[in-house]
């Protein structure tokens, strides 16, 4: 058996410690070599502690001045924005790939089931946000069979799964979402909106993705279901959790609409509203199966971990 690929957890939070626990039950190419947090009592470290991982409460500092650390290829950043900015500084000498699961967008968004491939080569990859995760491949799916002029996307999710760091960043959730569904979904112009759904029992995560585009005939109806559901499926093979709620739904608009609040620079014409609604349920590794929102990040994170493991380029350097 060849040996697995050394990764650092940086954030000992809920999304860092599913994602230790999910590396440690579920991959079978990487090792978990560090897990990093700043608050020595935190159940994460204490986890990690149990489980024989190697941790430091003293953040970044902490983990360059590891044994080990010499001997770890990834990254991964499971902090807040803000604080990536930080840690990529301090990491930038170390020569280590990063896997970004803030909305800090210093690198390229990566979706896995989208643009896996693309950006392997770039020294820090963003995991744009849950919410992205979870509707850039239907933006995409759709821009396959045909131009998207305009793509809405709300993300509802439990008000008891979003921790301090999703809290803080909500306005960076917005613009990277926003700018990864024109950047690697295909639209010319995109919005996002996130709902803290405060519901008791808390609900699992719910997604609405809506997309204007050219009037569609049957067959061109046809083919968006075929395409959407081929990405869902996709999604589904690292997130076992995703699915449609409902079946696509399409809705004619008329040439009569000024449709510019919407994209300024969109003529009139005779238009077609695709709606596609989505369920993401967690895996329960450590979170609740209400928190999908997280699951879908960590699992999509674990993908393209597994890839640069797999590339014959990811060496201790």
């Amino acid at each position: 058996m060849s040996a697995r690929t050394k990764v650092a957890i940086i954030g000992s939070g809920n999304i860092g410690t599913d994602l230790m626990i999910k590396i440690l039950r579920l991959s079978q190419t990487l090792e978990v070599a560090a897990m990093v947090g700043i608050d020595p009592a935190s159940d994460g470290l204490a986890r990690a502690r149990r489980l024989g991982v190697p941790v430091t409460a003293d953040g970044v500092a902490g983990l360059l001045a590891l044994p080990g650390f010499g001997e770890v290829a990834v990254v991964l950043d499971a902090t807040s924005a803000k604080a990536h900015v930080a840690n990529a500084a301090a990491l930038a000498s170390s020569g280590k790939l990063l896997i970004d699961l803030t909305p800090a967008a210093l690198g390229p968004y990566v979706v896995p089931a989208v643009n896996l491939e693309e950006h392997l080569g770039a020294a820090d990859v963003n995991m744009v946000t849950c919410g992205g995760q979870a509707t850039i491949p239907i933006v995409a799916a759709v821009s396959a069979v045909t131009p998207v002029h305009y793509a809405e996307i709300v993300a509802s999710i439990a008000s008891r799964s979003a921790g301090p760091g999703t809290r803080a960043n909500i306005d960076e959730f917005t613009e990277t979402t926003k700018a990864a569904i024109e950047q690697v979904g295909g639209a010319a112009v995109g919005k996002a909106i996130i709902v803290l759904n405060p519901a008791e029992p808390p609900l699992i995560m719910r997604d609405t993705v809506l997309c204007l585009t050219d009037r569609l005939d049957e067959p061109g109806r046809e083919r968006i279901r075929s395409s959407v559901a081929e990405m869902v499926a996709q999604v589904a093979a690292y997130v076992p959790g995703y699915r449609l709620k409902q079946q696509v739904q399409f809705g004619d608009r008329g040439a009569q609409e000024d449709l510019r609040t919407l994209n300024p620079d969109l003529a009139p014409g005779d238009r077609t509203q695709v709606s596609v609604f989505l369920e993401v349920e967690g895996a329960a590794h450590y979170l609740p199966a209400y928190a999908g929102n997280l699951d879908i990040m960590t699992s999509a994170a674990l993908r393209v971990a597994e890839r640069l493991a797999a590339r014959e380029a990811v060496t201790v350097r």
